[in-house]
C-alpha cells in the first residue's frame, strides 16, 4: 500500500505542470545531500581504516567476479541522466549548457556512489557486513555511535528513492510524449493538458502501471529490474551507434555541444556496451534467468510491433 500511495503522489505531482514536480525534487536533493554530508564527515571521525581490509577477498577469479556484479548493476544506477535531455525542451538553458550540466551530474554521482561505498566500508567490519540487512543505515550509525543517525540515513534513503521516482516520472513521460510525436507510440500519448501544458496522457498511463507493479510481488518487481538492466545496455548502444553514424553522414548537422572531435568516444561506448551487454546472456555471472528472459522478448514483441505500425516522414537532412 505504501507503494500505491507513493505511486498517486508522484503521478499527481506531475500531472499538474512541471513546477511543482521541480520544487519537491529540489527539497529532497537538499536533504539528501545534507545527510550524505553527515556520512562525509563521520568518515573522518568514526572510521576505521582497519575495516577495509582486505580490500579483496578470496582469489582472484572471486573478487574479478564481484567486480562483474557491480558493473552489471552500473547501467540501472545511471539510467536518470536520460533524463536532462528528455526533459531539455522544458530548461531553459541553451542547449550547450545542458550538455556541460548532463557530464557533471555524471561526475558527481559517480564520486557520490563512491562516497556511499568509502562510508560503509569505514563504518563497518566484514562481519558486521555480512550479517546486516541495512548496510549503509548501520554504517552510519557505527560512524555516530547513535541510532539516530542510522534512522536519519533511512530517511535520506527514502528521499533518495523519491526523487528517482520523481525524475522517471519526468523523464518517462516526456520520451513517450517525443515517441508518440514521432509516430512510434499511439498518438493520444502525445497530447498535452490544455492547461498544465504536461503529457498528462503519458503521466497518467506510467502511473497507473507504478500503482499496480507492486501487486505483482518483490521476485517480479526484481525480474523487471534485471531486465531494465539489459534493456538501459542496448539504448546506450543504439545511442552510441547513431553518434557514429550521425559523426560519418551529418558530419556539417549543428551541434550546440559537441562530445570531441572525432568518433573515438562512440567506439568507446560501443564496445563497453556490447561488453556489459555480454554479462546478461546465459551461463554469464550476471546471466537473466527464464523470468528476465520472457519480459524482455515481450517487450521485444511489442517494440516490433509498433515499428510495423510507425509511419514517420523520410528524414530529409533539414531537421
Amino acid at each position: 500500500m505504501i507503494g500505491v500511495v507513493g505511486a498517486v503522489a508522484i503521478t499527481a505531482l506531475n500531472y499538474f505542470g512541471i513546477r511543482p514536480s521541480a520544487i519537491f525534487q529540489i527539497i529532497a536533493v537538499l536533504f539528501l545531500l545534507g545527510v550524505g554530508t553527515l556520512l562525509l564527515f563521520g568518515i573522518f571521525f568514526g572510521g576505521e581504516a582497519a575495516n577495509f581490509r582486505p580490500l579483496f577477498a578470496g582469489s582472484f577469479s572471486v573478487s574479478v567476479a564481484g567486480i562483474l556484479a557491480v558493473v552489471i548493476a552500473t547501467p540501472f544506477l545511471f539510467v536518470g541522466f536520460d533524463v536532462i535531455p528528455q526533459s531539455a525542451e522544458e530548461i531553459n538553458l541553451p542547449y550547450r549548457q545542458i550538455g556541460g550540466l548532463l557530464i557533471l551530474s555524471v561526475v558527481m554521482a559517480a564520486a557520490w556512489y563512491i562516497l556511499i561505498i568509502v562510508g560503509v566500508g569505514a563504518g563497518m567490519s566484514q562481519s558486521e557486513l555480512e550479517s546486516t540487512s541495512l548496510a549503509t543505515a548501520d554504517a552510519m550509525g557505527n560512524l555516530f555511535g547513535s541510532a539516530f543517525f542510522s534512522n536519519l540515513l533511512i530517511l535520506g534513503g527514502v528521499a533518495g528513492i523519491m526523487t528517482s521516482w520523481n525524475s522517471f516520472m519526468v523523464g518517462g513521460s516526456r520520451i513517450f510524449y517525443a515517441m508518440a510525436e514521432s509516430g512510434m507510440l499511439p498518438a493520444w500519448l502525445g497530447r498535452l493538458h490544455p492547461r498544465y501544458k504536461t503529457p498528462s496522457n503519458a503521466i497518467l498511463l506510467i502511473g497507473g502501471l507504478s500503482i499496480l507493479a507492486p501487486f505483482f510481488g518483490d521476485s517480479a518487481l526484481g525480474w523487471l529490474v534485471n531486465a531494465g538492466g539489459l534493456g538501459i545496455v542496448v539504448a546506450y548502444f543504439l545511442v552510441a551507434v547513431s553518434f557514429l553514424f550521425l559523426r560519418r553522414n551529418e558530419p556539417g548537422m549543428e551541434r550546440p555541444f559537441r562530445a570531441g572531435r572525432g568518433p573515438a568516444i562512440g567506439i568507446i561506448a560501443v564496445v563497453l556496451s556490447v561488453g556489459i551487454g555480454i554479462q546478461y546472456l546465459p551461463y554469464m555471472p550476471a546471466g537473466l534467468g527464464l523470468p528476465e528472459w520472457v519480459i524482455v522478448g515481450a517487450w521485444t514483441m511489442i517494440g516490433v510491433i509498433f515499428l510495423l505500425r510507425m509511419d514517420v516522414p523520410e528524414y530529409d537532412g533539414t531537421k
